[in-house]
């Protein structure tokens, strides 16, 4: 696998948050007797930043949705100090890169506080050799600028890096970018509309392995 890198996103990939923030969101909602919609979940999965902010506007029907951000966030993070879930296979994936001498980042719309928190929480911190948060970026996710930067500081072409995520907008972030992107559905399932953008769709962790295993051998 000479040449190769590996760049994960965090949430709903590593690890098994992306349920905490829905929920969360939807406590928050709750709280202020709104609704949100079917189309949230799949709104906002992989954003940050300016995006972020117009989506939760807009469902939350406020100006300014600065402090509901903040709000979500904190409760996040005092709710993921005391156990962060680890998605199926990712041991597993993380020893195959490392036994073939393949680099590898986090690249994550979550602040980098939160990112090396739930990293070291879960003990594999010592895997990434790089971390990218979302604020180190102009522009968030479905734009292609943190993947881009994973790969520079990986000293990687864009072309020659896998690119894992759970969401759509994280994939087409990653197809924006050049990269091998490998979709590992979470809370949605892969919609026909993405599947163009996927270099393969995989049902967990332990399936991506094996289907580049498999591709690296040809």
């Amino acid at each position: 696998m000479k040449n190769k890198g590996a760049i994960f996103d965090m949430d709903g990939l590593l690890f098994d948050t992306e349920r905490v923030y829905q929920k969360t969101w939807h406590e928050i909602a709750d709280e202020r007797g709104i609704i949100l919609g079917d189309n949230f979940v799949k709104d906002i999965s992989g954003t940050n930043g300016a995006r972020m902010r117009r989506i939760v506007e807009a469902y939350y029907q406020v100006p300014d949705s600065t402090g509901l951000i903040e709000e979500c966030m904190e409760r996040v993070k005092e709710k993921l100090s005391r156990h962060v879930p680890m998605k199926k296979g990712v041991p597993e994936i993380l020893d195959f890169f490392r036994g073939n001498g393949v680099p590898m980042a986090v690249a994550s719309s979550s602040g980098a506080e939160l990112i090396l928190s739930n990293l070291e929480t879960a003990g594999i911190r010592e895997y990434f050799s790089e971390i990218v948060s979302g604020t180190e970026v102009k522009r968030g996710k479905p734009a292609p600028d943190i993947f881009l930067l994973a790969a520079e500081k990986i000293s990687r072409r864009p072309e020659e890096c896998y690119v894992f995520e759970d969401s759509e907008n994280g994939i087409k972030a990653g197809y924006a970018a050049g990269c091998r992107t490998v979709m590992v559905p979470d809370l949605m399932e892969a919609s026909p509309e993405i599947r163009p953008y996927c270099t393969m769709v995989c049902g967990d962790l332990m399936e991506a392995v094996s289907k580049i295993a498999e591709a690296e051998q040809r």
